[in-house]
């Protein structure tokens, strides 16, 4: 039975939500936990440093597909601890800048997977928020400092970029707790998605002539 690697940065009660979506996905394209698929979950529950170790038993676990949650660092460690399995990761910026895949067009190498370009939208979110409140001239920006990756640098100096109409803005950082934002409903579409994608690596992979 072909075995999927289920790593994440979270805790399973943070992401639930995600879970099932991403099981509605599977299940679309004909997979079922326990009946034709297993699947093998790995929860660093906030613990970034637990990463490395958690991708590297999922590659002695000999996977045969890795996906990957919205935190760039578990791609990441994906990536360092294997060069043959496929990974599929979800990331909201762009994959190419982050040094997941060479092109959008071509990923080459062993990672594909899902992107909502969030970054490349900070500055329009920006532009909004200045159309809304045009007297605002400080805007908060709420991060988690734990996880403040390349993703979200990007994103503020992006953001920064792009001066305000009326004056000048300024970010403020601060941590979030981890359950201070639920899970939107946009964000288990994009789960769903993801699903299609590792299903499809998965079929891929198990296929006699694929490489």
């Amino acid at each position: 039975m072909p075995v999927i690697g289920f790593l994440n940065a979270a805790s399973r009660d943070q992401f639930d939500h995600l879970v099932r979506a991403f099981h509605l996905g599977l299940n679309e394209r004909g997979y079922v936990e326990g009946r034709n698929v297993a699947i093998e979950y790995r929860w660093a529950d906030n613990q970034y440093d637990r990463l490395p170790g958690l991708a590297e038993d999922l590659v002695h676990r000999r996977a045969t597909v890795i996906t990957t949650g919205s935190a760039t660092l578990a791609a990441l460690a994906a990536k360092a601890a294997t060069t043959t399995i496929p990974i599929v990761f979800l990331t909201v910026s762009d994959p190419v800048e982050l040094g997941f895949v060479t092109s959008l067009n071509r990923p080459g190498g062993n990672l594909t997977g899902v992107t909502t370009l969030n970054v490349e939208m900070g500055p329009k979110r920006l532009e909004v928020l200045h159309e809304l409140l045009p007297a605002a001239t400080i805007v908060g920006a709420l991060v988690n400092p734990i996880n403040y990756s390349v993703v979200i640098e990007a994103e503020m100096n992006g953001s920064r970029r792009r001066p305000a109409p009326s004056g000048s803005s300024r970010f403020i950082s601060s941590r979030r707790a981890p359950n201070a934002i639920s899970m939107m409903p946009s964000l288990q579409a994009r789960a769903m998605a993801f699903a299609r994608c590792a299903s499809s690596r998965l079929k891929e992979t198990l296929s006699p002539g694929s490489s």
